[in-house]
């Protein structure tokens, strides 16, 4: 274990969340579990952790608004993204079978991307719990012979369960996009430099002044220097009602000349500008 990075991520162990951060690190890792992403978020923060796996967008449900609240509040720079395929499992104990199941326990969003298996089966009630995982530790740790979860293969095995149904979710194209945060001391030191020809997008952040073709001329900016925006996220300026902050992801590197003319442009406009992170590529 000596040397290994410790990965925060929300959730037990056998999270999606846990899965990712094995992807995005590319090594052997020490997984440690926090109950809530702010948790997560402050763990890095403080440095007791090395590394946080963050989702931050979903193909079905969309975007984790609380996690991109915290990365305004948390300096914690972008180091990677990935996206992960979301399995959905009916999961239980063994000796259990499906016949005997009249309560199923998952993460409300997961439950929401089953709705098809519900709609089949109205003899199973769902129960919204606070994670995937933790809803297979928790029928184990309670010994629940009536009761199944929702959750990832990963957790199955980790929790000595069995997979009554696999891949019940209503949509196979289901992925998760995850960002991998350091601490920001270290992020010049870990910052990968992307190979000649390899594609790199960047996040930031950004507040417009409440006049008329602010967010116009903001997003000018970009169009001008033909950098491809992938995505963008308003979300509510606490403090300030009606006043919005964007996230933007663009490809490009932050080093790139464009880039940093772009960068420069939407400073004339914004009364905020904020580099999350340039990074490879992958999604």
């Amino acid at each position: 274990m000596a040397g290994r990075l410790r990965v925060g991520f929300q959730g037990e162990r056998g999270a999606f969340s846990e899965e990712a951060a094995y992807q995005l690190c590319g090594q052997p890792i020490v997984p440690v579990p926090f109950t809530r992403f702010e948790e997560v978020f402050a763990a890095l923060t403080a440095k007791s952790i090395d590394r946080a796996s963050i989702p931050i967008e979903n193909t079905l449900h969309g975007s984790v608004h609380e996690n991109y609240d915290h990365l305004l509040r948390f300096d914690l720079p972008i180091l990677g993204e990935t996206s992960l395929r979301i399995v959905h499992n009916l999961i239980a104990l063994p000796g259990v079978k499906f016949s005997q199941v009249r309560r199923v326990f998952s993460h409300p969003v997961a439950l929401a991307q089953c709705l098809d298996f519900f709609t089949n089966n109205p003899q199973v009630e769902r129960v919204p719990f606070y994670d995937t995982a933790g809803s297979v530790k928790m029928i184990a740790d309670e010994g629940l012979m009536d009761a199944a979860a929702i959750a990832s293969t990963v957790a199955a095995s980790n929790y000595g369960a069995h997979i009554l149904k696999k891949s019940i979710e209503d949509d196979r194209r289901n992925f998760t996009r995850f960002f991998l945060l350091c601490h920001r001391d270290r992020h010049a030191k870990l910052r990968a430099k992307p190979a000649p020809g390899e594609p790199s997008k960047t996040s930031i952040l950004f507040a417009t002044r409440n006049t008329p073709g602010a967010l116009f001329r903001s997003l000018s900016a970009f169009a001008l220097r033909d950098l491809n925006l992938t995505k963008i996220e308003s979300r509510p300026l606490r403090g300030k009602p009606w006043e919005y902050l964007f996230y933007l992801d663009f490809l490009g590197q932050e080093t790139d000349v464009n880039v940093q003319k772009a960068l420069g442009h939407l400073e004339e406009s914004a009364d905020l500008v904020r580099v999350l992170g340039s990074y490879p590529k992958t999604c």
